[in-house]
């Protein structure tokens, strides 16, 4: 698998830079797309060592773009699809630009994908499409339920790729992670923006609704799952979680974020943090059982333990004054 070309779609996001990095030190050839923007900013990429980002082929655009997704697919084995629109309250601001990002976005991956022959396309899912928990741990059969724009459109894109399996037999497996956290994340994700705000010096964090409960992973766990579902087998056709099987709350996530930082700290409730009342997702836990099964991947960060070990590596990178100065600590990050 390593002598294969690989495109990363959204290889300038979060997962999405990690993902490229693993790939090029497990020696596989790169193509990273990443959104075009002026700067020539290469977004997250721009933070990887110089031997990874000397190791890859970076091609800016526009995965809304058919002829677009055409040319950067050319020549490549296989797809990683990460690209997407992924901010919760952001889509409840502009729902349709999520329609276009993700929806048809993945429609125009799967339909390049179709014409080139693509051997396998990895499509990203997320937790959020299983919605408040049902049943605990979740299972892959769980009901899907879209409580905000971005988990419905993430459920169009996730369907359409199961469609074109169905369909056409296009060799495609998708990959469901729970909330990934780690180096390089955006600070409107709830780890990221609590280590900041105490970088920062604030002794008062601002912060949105703390009962709900979570998987968190370690952005390294997931990635090398993304990659154990590409080199399996049997990952065609199937919907897999990637997720650590450890069920937290926010408010105790906070807490241990605070430990591991040494400090005291309160927390004050931010209005503007809060998700509507019936579009919260009150509980995520994932069963990870499948993706043991089908590619041996399990998790390297797992229970309490893991997560402790996780974000003491997250802060040692955000502490950096370096990386600390590319986020507004003081501001929220819709």
């Amino acid at each position: 698998m390593s002598k294969q070309k690989v495109l990363v779609t959204g290889a300038d996001g979060f997962i999405g830079s990690h993902l490229t990095e693993q790939l090029v030190r497990r020696g596989y050839d790169v193509r990273a797309f990443v959104v075009y923007n002026s700067q020539n900013s290469w977004g997250n990429l721009d933070s990887c060592p110089d031997e990874v980002r000397r190791s890859i082929e970076v091609v800016a655009g526009d995965v809304r773009d058919p002829h677009c997704v055409m040319q950067a697919m050319k020549g490549c084995d296989t797809v990683f699809h990460l690209a997407a629109l992924i901010a919760i309250p952001y889509s409840y601001q502009s729902p349709s630009s999520y329609v276009e990002t993700n929806i048809t976005g993945t429609l125009n991956i799967l339909q390049a994908g179709r014409e080139l022959g693509i051997t396998k396309i990895v499509h990203t899912s997320t937790s959020e499409v299983y919605g408040s928990a049902r049943f605990v741990p979740i299972t892959e059969d769980h009901p899907l339920q879209g409580q905000s724009p971005y988990s419905a459109t993430k459920i169009g894109a996730d369907q359409l790729a199961l469609s074109f399996y169905n369909s056409y037999s296009l060799p495609v497996a998708i990959v469901r992670p729970f909330n990934t956290y780690g180096p390089r994340q955006s600070a409107r994700a709830i780890i990221p923006a609590t280590i900041v705000q105490i970088a920062a010096g604030q002794k008062s964090i601002k912060l949105g609704s703390l009962h709900p409960t979570r998987d968190f992973n370690y952005v390294l766990d997931t990635v090398n799952g993304f990659i154990s579902v590409c080199e399996s087998e049997n990952s065609l056709g199937e919907v897999i979680n990637i997720g650590s099987n450890f069920e937290i709350s926010i408010k105790d996530t906070v807490e241990l974020i605070a430990e591991v930082m040494n400090v005291e700290i309160t927390i004050e409730t931010d209005q503007a943090r809060l998700r509507p009342e019936n579009s919260e997702v009150e509980r995520l836990w994932a069963d990870n059982s499948k993706a043991k099964k089908l590619t041996g991947w399990q998790p390297q960060y797992a229970g309490k333990e893991g997560l402790r070990r996780g974000l003491s590596e997250t802060v040692e990178w955000f502490v950096d004054k370096s990386n600390l100065r590319g986020y507004k600590t003081a501001v929220y990050n819709v």
